[in-house]
């Protein structure tokens, strides 16, 4: 008899007669930085090595439906960072892949949403904003604009105490913009913005931005792209996004040039795909989307008639892993060698019960033309 797992898609799925919610997009805040909206990522952590680095990664970690898990993963993280052994081996930041509060992006949703639950998180955290951080309550008594309270804690001019904050020693990250690329010694990370409808929404402007990111990025570093809404997935409650894939392709078919892997939130579970493309090039999508907020969105079963596999743009993709039945978090390395770099990532489930587990790892790797990396090229 086979197990319920096995009756799951293999594959991305495509959820059928989805209503265009596309009005629901909102206009985008002013940048805060110049651009082309770089950060340097040693100007944050002077002490990042040009050989080897470590991060977390995790999405949707907003919501109080189970405050205590979401302390419990967020407590997990930061013991990760205080490893008494080899303590510079630990992640010294955490990227958000989005959805740090829910239901809208309001300012008093903050506090006890992320300051309180991140309090003891030793490390920076940097951002893209999700769909729930960009919308706006209709039912709010004081008026506000989409953003305006993401911006304040993470696309500040300067880092300072965040008013909202209730007093936490956690100050607000000075982001460039909504949209911007970290600089690293091994890696560029590029964060793109998708905004509030359920599959996204890219403007002109941001398209023609990240075109240019791509093409100048150092093939010689790790490549990476953050994007709220994930392109591919299998669950029930979204299914892949066919406008984030559109996006993504004609930046990929117009640059000739692909990242190493893309991250996504939005989708609350832990999935990996793996797309291959005629050139011979392979890309990793992987979601990481079940940081906390307490709803999970299974895997579509192979006989559920509301979803589809069979359409062109999800040819060729093919689902690795996943893990649909709790809570968890990404921990990335990534480690330069004298002709090669590499991106090692685990997912660890959290469970009250059990503890932390080790879900899945996957390694990325790729030959260098240059022995030595520029770390600001």
């Amino acid at each position: 008899m086979k197990s319920l797992k096995n009756l799951k898609y293999k594959t991305p799925v495509f959820k059928k007669d989805q209503p265009d919610d596309t009005y629901k997009f909102k206009p985008l805040p002013a940048p805060s930085g110049k651009y082309p909206y770089h950060l340097v990522l040693k100007d944050i952590v002077p002490q990042v090595s040009d050989q080897h680095m470590a991060f977390h990664m995790i999405g949707d970690t907003g919501g109080v439906g189970n405050p205590a898990l979401q302390q419990l993963i967020a407590n997990t993280m930061a013991s990760q960072c205080n490893k008494e052994s080899k303590p510079d081996d630990g992640p010294q930041f955490l990227y958000h892949l989005g959805d740090v509060v829910y239901h809208y992006g309001e300012a008093e949703q903050y506090d006890n949403q992320f300051f309180q639950s991140f309090g003891n998180y030793p490390g920076p955290i940097f951002a893209i904003a999700g769909n729930h951080d960009s919308d706006i309550n209709p039912l709010s008594t004081h008026s506000y604009k989409s953003l305006d309270a993401f911006t304040k804690v993470f696309c500040d001019t300067t880092s300072r105490p965040v008013a909202f904050s209730n007093q936490t020693k956690r100050k607000s990250m000075v982001q460039p913009n909504i949209y911007w690329t970290m600089k690293t010694p091994l890696a560029t990370i590029i964060g793109l913005y998708s905004n509030v409808p359920k599959f996204g929404v890219i403007t002109e402007e941001q398209k023609n931005w990240f075109i240019a990111e791509l093409r100048s990025a150092n093939p010689d570093k790790m490549l990476i792209v953050c994007i709220h809404h994930a392109p591919y997935s299998a669950d029930i409650n979204h299914g892949s996004s066919l406008p984030m894939i559109a996006f993504l392709e004609e930046a990929f078919e117009t640059t000739g040039k692909k990242p190493d892997i893309v991250f996504s939130g939005h989708v609350h579970n832990y999935q990996r795909f793996c797309k291959n493309y005629t050139d011979g090039k392979s890309i990793s999508f992987v979601i990481a989307g079940a940081g906390g907020f307490d709803e999970l969105h299974p895997v579509a079963s192979t006989d559920d008639v509301r979803f589809t596999a069979d359409i062109p743009q999800l040819d060729d993709v093919k689902l690795m892993n996943y893990y649909d039945t709790g809570h968890g978090f990404l921990q990335i390395g990534i480690n330069k060698e004298e002709d090669s770099i590499s991106l090692n990532g685990n997912y660890f489930s959290i469970n009250p019960n059990e503890g932390i587990t080790l879900v899945d790892s996957f390694t990325i790797s790729k030959s260098i033309r240059q022995k030595n990396i520029e770390a600001y090229a």
